[in-house]
């Protein structure tokens, strides 16, 4: 009955389980501070208007005469310099920053995975003329909505390339090794042609979220699930998804939050109204806490409450998954007759309202680059050679990238890990293939041009040790 993820019930791990992590695995901190401080800040974009939501909450002893000062640059040009009474412990007002009302101009100042523009912040925390707390922080102006069955980024339609990131590491477990691996996994997602990841079940280290800020990566934050349904399971569930959505809530690259994966945790979503009022209550609570986000409730299948349709489909036969996608009455063919994964789609009562569709897992294909596969690894399809490998990648690839039915996808997965050998990366972060091949099949771009041998070196990744 607790929120757990991919850590395993049993004492070793089985099937798609891992290891149990115990103690403190995420960053930890002490700092020393007045009877006086900035205990909180909270930025809301609000692309439309071209404004900076601005949250400041102090903690501590609160004086009648306080106020605080926020500076937002855009590099060494000053956009903001305001000035708020406190009240109550909190200052809450919008920032408004020079719209300069043409597409190029504009573009400069928007954040996004091909330019994460980050505007620098100060804020100041004052009594009188006596500086009480000073912090220094960062924002972005940036936009992610829903236009009927469109993914909208600043606006415009954004096709999603996700790969699905577990989130381990060999040496470690759930905890980044160094903030030097956190900020190289952002790397590499990029470098595989991908924009954005799908944090599955895993609440990620805050600095792998500063990364990808400022490296530009799109990320899905998904609530790791409990496997038994109870009150007090539910319970545990709401106070930790309330507490990760309040601290990640001001990163520029969350795009979407996830509440529930495939009915974990609620297992008898199709029979049991109990399960079906905690996944709505969940998407709607989500949606209270954060009004600018798309949130989905259950991803995968048996949607009910939800902004995105999630579908899981694990056939690796390209021409099988193009024959099911392609449809001339997807309602029909697809939300009342076929089942990927021997769900359907959307519970009773919840029918597609033309909610954009996103292939949210697929792929999975096993490929051990040392030859025979370890005993008790695993895929949802294996390859045996390089070049069955890729072929098989690139053809899956081409057909959801060419499958208009999808506002994006999620490949699983990014790296092996433990028993599972699907990754495009084995477990140290090496690449099965060359960088630059995986790219263009994930992008269903052009092969590029074969390369000298002594010249290849930056495409086969870091060095292991």
């Amino acid at each position: 009955a607790k929120p757990r993820g991919k850590q395993d019930w049993l004492l070793e791990p089985h099937s798609i389980w891992y290891p149990r992590t115990t103690g403190i695995w995420q960053t930890v901190w002490l700092e020393q501070v007045d009877k006086t401080y900035i205990a909180k800040l909270k930025w809301t974009p609000i692309f439309e208007t071209f404004e900076i939501g601005c949250e400041v909450f102090a903690g501590g002893q609160i004086q009648p005469d306080m106020f605080v000062e926020v500076k937002i640059w855009h590099g060494e040009h000053l956009l903001a310099d305001d000035h708020y009474k406190l009240l109550g412990g909190e200052a809450n007002r919008k920032i408004a920053l020079s719209d300069p009302g043409i597409d190029d101009s504009r573009n400069e100042l928007l954040w996004s995975p091909e330019r994460p523009t980050l505007l620098d912040a100060e804020v100041t925390l004052r009594c009188g003329d006596r500086v009480v707390d000073r912090i220094r922080s960062y924002t972005a102006l940036r936009s992610f909505a829903i236009n009927r069955d469109r993914l909208m980024l600043n606006g415009r339609p954004y096709q999603l390339r996700l790969v699905l990131d577990q989130g381990y590491w060999p040496e470690s477990f759930l905890t980044g090794p160094s903030d030097e691996h956190l900020k190289r996994d952002v790397e590499l997602a990029k470098l595989m042609g991908f924009n954005g990841v799908r944090k599955h079940q895993k609440i990620e280290d805050p600095r792998y979220l500063y990364w990808a800020d400022k490296l530009g990566l799109l990320v899905w934050e998904e609530m790791p699930s409990a496997y038994r349904f109870s009150p007090r399971a539910i319970t545990r569930m709401v106070r930790e998804w309330t507490e990760a959505i309040e601290r990640d809530y001001s990163h520029p690259c969350i795009i979407v939050w996830v509440a529930f994966n495939e009915s974990w945790g609620v297992p008898n979503l199709t029979l049991t109204q109990a399960h079906r009022n905690a996944v709505e209550a969940l998407y709607h609570l989500t949606r209270t806490l954060d009004a600018t986000r798309p949130v989905i409730g259950n991803d995968g299948w048996e949607a009910s409450a939800t902004d995105i349709l999630g579908i899981h489909d694990y056939d690796c036969d390209p021409e099988k998954v193009k024959a099911r996608y392609e449809v001339t009455d997807p309602v029909r063919t697809l939300f009342d007759q076929r089942r990927p994964g021997g769900r359907i789609l959307t519970l009773d009562g919840f029918p597609h309202r033309g909610q954009p569709i996103v292939l949210t897992e697929f792929g999975g294909i096993a490929f051990d680059t040392k030859g025979e596969p370890e005993e008790g690894t695993w895929g949802y399809s294996r390859s045996t050679t390089a070049d069955g490998f890729h072929n098989l990648y690139r053809s899956l690839l081409k057909v959801v990238n060419e499958t208009f039915m999808f506002a994006g996808f999620c490949y699983t997965q990014f790296a092996d890990t433990f028993q599972e050998a699907n990754g495009l990366l084995n477990a140290d972060r090496t690449p099965k293939l060359p960088f630059d091949v995986i790219s263009a099949a994930t992008r269903n771009a052009a092969l590029p041009p074969a390369k000298d041998e002594d010249n290849d070196k930056e495409e086969r990744g870091p060095d292991p040790a």
